[in-house]
């Protein structure tokens, strides 16, 4: 029986996506006089890949990596003012409205009262708690829990401390790679809720053995059908 469910932060309680897209064309367009602009896009997803295991995931880690990418293909030519601008950029980031996922409220509201709710994310710690907090919906769940990475081992941490058994556990997220096959993995139950942009970083090709050991929803809205069914 499912007692616990787990939600992904970006993209799954809340749109993030945009943002990082829209700051990037915003990065090509400033380095443009240097470079091709998809070069310019390319590269920074090449950098920022490089840096997930020095600065992790967040806000503040794309900035860096956005500013060793503008010296690089700049040769060292970018100027204070430049790099003015990309701080701008991760301060715009940072302050953006967050702009919760349709039918998010109503079902976290609906399962409030018979469930543990969770928020399991990965990034910045500060900026995730900022969120949760502006999101309005911080009173509606019982913990959140900021993480590096999404691993089983890292999962199977979390549940131990709380005291959750992996089978009485559900999680729901955007993203195969660190939502839904880890919880699948330590014998948890995985909910995918593809996004209609993913990161590149969370690309991850899946076998027909996997498709069948996770559920797949359109909208959060189904999320409170497939708990019947779970639980029945």
């Amino acid at each position: 029986m499912i007692t616990s469910i787990a939600f992904d932060a970006d993209d799954t309680l809340w749109h993030n996506q945009y943002l990082y897209n829209m700051t990037v064309e915003r990065f090509a367009d400033l380095l443009s006089p240097y470079h091709d602009r998809q070069w310019i896009m390319d590269r920074l997803d090449t950098v920022e890949s490089g840096n997930l295991a020095y600065y992790g995931y967040g806000i503040k880690s794309f900035s860096l990596s956005m500013i060793e990418t503008a010296i690089e293909l700049t040769e060292g030519r970018i100027t204070g003012g430049e790099i003015q601008n990309i701080l701008d950029y991760t301060r715009e980031m940072i302050r953006a409205p967050v702009e919760v996922v349709p039918n998010v409220r109503e079902v976290i509201t609906e399962l409030d009262p018979r469930y543990f709710l969770m928020v399991i994310t990965k990034g910045d710690l500060l900026d995730q708690e900022s969120k949760v907090a502006r999101s309005g919906l911080g009173d509606l769940f019982d913990h959140v829990e900021v993480v590096s990475h999404k691993t089983p081992e890292v999962y199977a941490e979390v549940l131990k401390r709380l005291n959750i058994r992996p089978e009485n556990f559900l999680m729901m997220g955007n993203s195969l790679r660190s939502d839904v096959l880890p919880i699948v993995d330590i014998g948890g139950v995985g909910v995918h809720i593809p996004y209609h942009s993913t990161w590149s970083h969370e690309e991850v090709e899946i076998s027909a053995v996997q498709r069948d050991s996770y559920y797949e929803l359109e909208d959060i809205g189904q999320l409170p059908g497939l708990l019947l069914q779970l639980n029945s």
